[in-house]
């Protein structure tokens, strides 16, 4: 039975908090089973794999025969309706488009101590896509996590899919072919998991791994993780749909519905501030279930998870509604939904007015929706090009700094009882304070930056911090700094400029 309550009830928190607390996913203990086939699969490799393939899936593979073909790709593209590939083409591009704006700067700043600093963004090398196989697949999924990946630039994206009874959605591979992966394997389950994880003789490993999938795939996500990077574990859909009396409660029904359909377990969810409006939209889901092809997934989900929450004033208690459920999908059917959207701090994605459903960003909107689920909105984001980059972050000390700074660190490493720590940290103390005292003149080449008032500290910070300074040559970077300076203090200032460069970036093009 749907739940129906209002704010004004008297056990409504206790309700409330009741709701929350409901756990939706499925509750089969499938851990050993998965940590079993993760297991197998490190071990035996390709034979792991077409053993569990021949097992779940009724297709009998060998590694020759493991991977999609060109020949099949194409088939499947020229089986799909036009229009149908128009439409997803069209996807493709508003998802990249979407998507480039997504792209981080890396950084760089000097501090008051004339340390250089910052961060900068690299992808990660490659990706494994997992894609729910079958007749039911999604290729709008295949679209949503492979172009993130693509536009942050990673090199090798790798696609398993299962083919049970040797079926895929010819769609599926149309949605690959269209975002150029043809590296596809016909496996799935948690074995697929596992061997993008740690390889098998035909599949090499990848860094990461994303896509939804059933219990199986989420435990074994939740497995390799740490081998490999992974996007989230996926739980069931669900929608939470704010509406007022200016919105059309057919659409509402509608919009509550493409969610229910997804799964028994998703969850639908109807916020608004009038009770008669309420019965209105309830009616109105009851009259639409009959049509879905779906009805019976949809019923379920409704009758079983379904609410609906009457509250008194809108604006002033549905943005804390929200933050609680912290909602997978939120709609904003109300007037000024902006004004609201303000008040809203944990959602995964966020549609605003009446023309805006849920579904519309499934596909075609631009924002990805691959997104938390299951209360995580709270701490998390949805897929996006950060997904697949890293940061990783930058210092550089020249001598003064570090003698400026350096002895703090000292103290706290001492204070740790870590003395290797403050030992790295006092010896080029020791060595900057002989040099300042004229003792120490071997340590120059150790010193560059300001503490030498050589003048060329400025040109080779300013190189540091262009990103093209790291193809240059060894000779063109010299050139640059020294021009036509004399011979022996090039090579001198030359041995300083490299050293610096391993020390600060660990690599140098030497020409």
């Amino acid at each position: 039975m749907t739940l129906f309550l209002s704010s004004t009830d008297t056990d409504f928190e206790e309700k409330f908090k009741a709701f929350l607390s409901v756990k939706r996913e499925n509750d089969a203990d499938v851990n050993t089973v998965v940590a079993e086939i993760v297991a197998d699969v490190r071990k035996k490799g390709d034979e792991a794999l077409c053993a569990y393939t021949q097992k779940f899936d009724r297709v009998d593979l060998t590694p020759a025969t493991m991977r999609v073909t060109q020949t099949e790709i194409d088939e499947a593209v020229a089986a799909c309706d036009k229009d149908v590939l128009d439409a997803l083409y069209l996807a493709a591009e508003r998802i990249e488009a979407f998507h480039e704006k997504q792209m981080p700067e890396s950084h760089f700043f000097n501090d008051e101590t004339d340390a250089l600093m910052g961060w900068r963004w690299t992808p990660v090398f490659s990706a494994g896509l997992y894609v729910p196989g079958g007749t039911a697949a999604y290729p709008s999924s295949v679209l949503m996590n492979a172009i993130p990946a693509k536009v942050a630039g990673v090199k090798r994206i790798v696609m398993a899919v299962p083919t049970p009874d040797g079926k895929i959605n010819p769609l599926v591979l149309a949605a690959a072919d269209c975002v150029g992966i043809d590296e596809i394997y016909k496996i799935g389950g948690a074995q697929a998991i596992a061997a993008l994880a740690y390889g098998t003789e035909t599949i090499e490993p990848v860094d990461m791994v994303v896509g939804p999938g059933n219990a199986y795939v989420a435990a074994a996500k939740r497995q390799v993780f740490g081998k490999v990077g992974i996007d989230m574990i996926a739980g069931p859909s669900e929608i939470m749909v704010v509406a007022d009396q200016s919105a059309n409660p057919e659409w509402v029904a509608a919009d509550l519905l493409s969610q229910a359909e997804h799964d028994v377990s998703a969850q639908s969810i109807l916020v608004t501030n009038n009770a008669d409006f309420a019965e209105k939209i309830k009616a109105e889901v009851e009259a639409q279930l009959p049509t879905l092809s779906r009805e019976k997934i949809a019923r379920r989900s409704w009758e079983n998870n379904g609410a609906i929450f009457v509250v008194e004033h809108l604006k002033e208690q549905a943005g804390a509604l929200v933050d609680r459920v912290a909602p997978e999908h939120l709609e904003l059917c109300i007037k000024e939904p902006e004004e609201l959207c303000k008040t809203v701090h944990h959602a995964g994605s966020i549609f605003l007015g009446t023309h805006t459903p849920e579904a519309v960003g499934d596909y075609v909107g631009g924002p990805n929706h691959v997104l938390p689920t299951a209360r995580s909105a709270r701490f998390s984001s949805g897929l996006g090009v950060q997904t697949f980059m890293k940061r990783s972050t930058i210092l550089s000390c020249t001598a003064e700094t570090l003698d400026e700074i350096g002895q703090a660190a000292v103290l706290l490493a001492k204070a740790e009882g870590l003395t290797a720590h403050a030992a790295s940290v006092e010896k080029r103390l020791k060595a900057y304070s002989s040099f300042k005292s004229g003792a120490g003149a071997e340590f120059a080449p150790f010193c560059l930056d300001g503490c030498c008032g050589n003048g060329y500290s400025r040109p080779v910070k300013r190189l540091l911090t262009e990103p093209a300074a790291m193809n240059f040559s060894y000779n063109e970077v010299i050139d640059a700094v020294l021009g036509k300076t004399e011979s022996s203090i090039r090579r001198f200032w030359g041995n300083v400029y490299k050293s610096f460069l391993d020390r600060t970036w660990g690599r140098v093009s030497i020409a």
